[in-house]
């Protein structure tokens, strides 16, 4: 009895390696997705800030801040400094995201330090990313600390304060970042769950069939399909945004029809590749673990968890293909800092450019498959 009861075990456990090998799909889940997430979580997923971009304000165009500001050019931390002239260009190069901090010295810097009294060097953090911002203006304080240090050592000064604010979030309040970020991962999450399962969904249960002999074109199945997701991602939205504000108390800074308008044509990206998924999957389970595979390298590449200017620069081209990086961009920025429509349409751009192509590609691969 017991002799038979391991025979038919280790045979049903042979089957299911001969089928899980002899299955494409499944072989490259098992083998494939592992791999390529081992070598994108390896060089995106790092909390540590490297190339860190700089705005420089130097009023004093003194020797003293030319040789403080050479430390940071000789820092391994640090990659490009953007020196400008006035404070409106400093500003909009922090609102445009260009630079991760903003260094400010004024023009009495090397007077007050050659008359023994305390200098001031104001950096300025993009309070967004709020982990960024606190390593990265850390690493600002450092250098000055240790500039003001050796040269009240050498002049018996009064040495130099970093004085470090944060923009857009003062108070480097994590649940702004956070909070703000969930809405569009939420959002986008249900949109691309919604859409894979439409059509595996049909299929699965057999109605695939009935869809297709219906008076209704591939157009407007497809179309039939997205709707659904897009209308209930979009009431989605605007709970969990009334939610943020009214619970969490933090401040909507833009405009929300625009908000709402950045939304929507980021979801229409992500449906795209969600009906694409649908398309390619004959059941729920395959959709499901094609959504996984999806996400996890596209939340990565978003600049969720590090900044993208860390990260290999062809993994900084690759997120140009990827909608969740603007998406978040747009999220971040309507939401806290009042995103102005030039900075707006900049990223909405790719964002329809990606969605064009992923509709069209899911409804080619639809239509291919319907022959």
């Amino acid at each position: 009895m017991l002799k038979d009861f391991f025979r038919r075990v280790l045979a049903l456990i042979k089957k299911e390696f001969i089928t899980i090998w002899n299955d494409p799909k499944t072989k490259g889940i098992i083998i494939g997705l592992p791999i390529m997430q081992l070598l994108i979580f390896s060089n995106a997923a790092t909390m540590e800030v490297q190339n860190i971009d700089a705005a420089v304000l130097d009023r004093s165009q003194s020797v003293e801040s030319r040789e403080l500001l050479s430390r940071f050019e000789n820092s391994t931390r640090f990659r490009n400094f953007y020196y400008v002239e006035n404070e409106a260009d400093f500003k909009d190069k922090l609102d445009t995201q260009k630079v991760q901090i903003g260094i400010l010295i004024n023009n009495d810097f090397a007077r007050n330090l050659k008359s023994n009294k305390p200098a001031t060097v104001q950096v300025i953090a993009d309070g967004r990313q709020t982990n960024s911002a606190s390593i990265a203006s850390s690493y600002a304080s450092q250098i000055i600390s240790s500039y003001g240090a050796e040269f009240s050592t050498q002049k018996s000064g009064a040495g130099i304060n970093a004085s470090v604010r944060n923009w857009f979030n003062p108070n480097l309040e994590y649940k702004w970042f956070i909070l703000t970020v969930i809405v569009a991962m939420l959002s986008l999450v249900t949109t691309l769950i919604l859409t894979s399962l439409s059509i595996a969904r049909e299929r699965e249960l057999g109605t695939f069939d009935q869809l297709i002999v219906s008076p209704l074109s591939s157009f407007e199945i497809l179309l039939g399909k997205s709707i659904p997701p897009l209308i209930i991602a979009m009431t989605l939205t605007m709970v969990m945004t009334g939610f943020v504000i009214i619970f969490f108390h933090i401040p909507f800074a833009g405009s929300f029809v625009l908000f709402m308008i950045s939304i929507f044509i980021s979801l229409l990206a992500i449906v795209g590749v969600g009906l694409f998924i649908s398309a390619i999957c004959n059941t729920q389970q395959q959709a499901i673990l094609s959504v996984m595979t999806f996400m996890m390298p596209a939340v990565l590449l978003s600049g969720f968890i590090s900044p993208i200017e860390d990260m290999p620069v062809a993994l900084q081209y690759l997120t140009w293909l990827n909608p969740v990086r603007f998406f978040m961009v747009l999220t971040r920025g309507i939401f806290l800092k009042g995103m102005g429509i030039e900075d707006i349409i900049t990223n909405l751009i790719p964002l329809i450019i990606i969605s064009v192509i992923t509709l069209t590609l899911a409804g080619r691969t639809f239509k291919r498959k319907l022959g």
